[in-house]
């Protein structure tokens, strides 16, 4: 892989290339895949979809997007790093093409607040739901008219394809999605490969799956346009990864780690002695002691560890990228970043920390079950109405079940996996609140 390819400003339905150097500075093409991504109703979902603690209304518990803006930020923070090194490294980047080290903070920035956009109500849980309607509920019954790959999309239902499918699907008068520039979909692009063979290799890159049988043409457009390493044969579509997209999942693994934590302890669910124990080996070299003792309450000091704690994990994420980047270039860098950082072990505590005494809390547990049931109702009765009214044996409950939807999502979808396809895409898109007022409504439990 070559920087000048990976660095594609192109987007979906351009006939031609976008030259770095015939850019507008004051109006930079992967500048404007971050105003799009911001001002998309998808983006603005994410204010009412958990981050820890679904249906939580405790102010200070971050939600999904909240988490996606810190996740930027920290992912811009690694971009310029890295982007200063890339260009020192080669000056033809900025000599001939034009390409800044901003360039890299932009992309990473604008992925990294992307990285979440496809995930459906209720965290995690939510894509299990939704995957086990298909695997083990009602769904079961659509298996034998599906390939098996456009099944495994469905019963392990994807937030990052999901993603991928809101950025780039074209509706009636809206062609190319959001019209994300190559470069930022390659970043975003965390497991480019489709759902089946499901973990083929101990590979980073196929931990998981990025697309959609329904998106598999034009990510292959993509990816051959960035100059993406394909690594998968016969029939199977993978590649290695976008370098850029290590920096994503470094700053979404940094921001989880301390600022699901730094939830838990404002939460009461860990304590701040036994908190603070684990935070100071990753930032024992930084602290300043006299003013950590000048801070009188538990948030103002957790903050000020939390914000050195990612510092220090920044650098340290920068300094492996920058020493693995030409085995980067070659698709010969399987683990993640942090993976490989000084701080792993330590990082590696604080999650376990986290697993046992917030994740796996009664409030978080009771939550999820209340969600299951949710999404699971929710599919069952759209995609019956949806599949009756294609098969012109709607009754009028379905109709009204449909009247439910927004009008941007009634399409006609000849295909059966397409159209079972949509009606999750249309449940991923709902919030929380949004989920749970629909199932009321349909339950006839609603309060007026």
């Amino acid at each position: 892989m070559n920087w000048e390819q990976l660095l594609s400003l192109k987007r979906q339905g351009d006939t031609s290339k976008r030259l770095r150097i015939e850019q507008d500075d004051t109006r930079l093409g992967f500048e404007v895949d971050y105003d799009r991504i911001i001002f998309s109703a998808a983006f603005r979902s994410l204010q009412d979809k958990t981050q820890v603690i679904p249906l939580s209304k405790t102010d200070f518990v971050h939600t999904r997007l909240t988490h996606s803006l810190e996740v930027s930020v920290v992912g811009r923070s690694l971009g310029r790093l890295v982007g200063k090194k890339i260009i020192e490294k080669y000056p033809h980047l900025k000599e001939v093409h034009g390409f800044h080290m901003n360039d890299f903070g932009a992309i990473v920035a604008a992925a990294s607040l992307a990285h979440d956009i496809g995930n459906p109500p209720f965290g995690h849980s939510g894509e299990k739901a939704i995957g086990e309607y298909f695997s083990n509920g009602k769904g079961q019954k659509y298996k034998e008219h599906l390939t098996a790959k456009q099944w495994q999309d469905l019963i392990h239902f994807e937030g990052n394809a999901n993603g991928f499918s809101v950025m780039t699907s074209s509706r009636p008068g809206i062609e190319g999605g959001l019209r994300i520039s190559y470069a930022t979909l390659g970043a975003f692009m965390k497991y480019p490969k489709e759902s089946l063979p499901k973990k083929p290799t101990r590979n980073i890159s196929d931990k998981k799956y990025g697309f959609f049988q329904a998106d598999k043409a034009f990510f292959q457009e993509a990816a051959k346009d960035m100059g993406l390493i394909p690594n998968k044969s016969g029939d199977d579509i993978g590649f290695e990864r976008h370098p850029l997209a290590y920096l994503v999942e470094a700053a979404d693994d940094i921001c989880y780690t301390i600022i699901d934590f730094e939830d838990g302890i404002n939460l009461g669910l860990v304590s701040e002695d036994f908190a603070l124990e684990y935070l100071i080996k990753l930032v024992k070299d930084s602290i300043n002691t006299a003013k950590y003792k000048t801070l009188e309450t538990k948030e103002d000091r957790i903050s000020y560890l939390r914000a050195l704690a990612i510092s220090s994990l920044i650098n340290d994420a920068v300094k492996v990228f920058i020493a693995n980047e030409e085995s980067i270039l070659e698709g010969k860098f399987p683990f993640a970043l942090m993976d490989k950082s000084k701080y792993k072990a330590q990082m590696d505590d604080i999650i376990k920390i986290s697993i046992d005494n917030i994740y796996q809390s009664r409030e978080v547990i009771e939550k999820e079950l209340v969600g299951y049931q949710i999404i699971q109702t929710l599919l069952d009765r759209f995609i019956t109405a949806y599949d009756n009214k294609f098969n012109g044996t709607a009754s009028n409950y379905d109709k009204l079940i449909l009247k439910l939807m927004p009008e941007k999502h009634h399409l006609e979808k000849e295909n059966l996996y397409d159209r079972l396809l949509h009606i999750c895409h249309y449940v991923s898109l709902l919030t929380d609140g949004n989920a749970l007022e629909l199932y009321e409504t349909i339950n006839g439990t609603k309060k007026r």
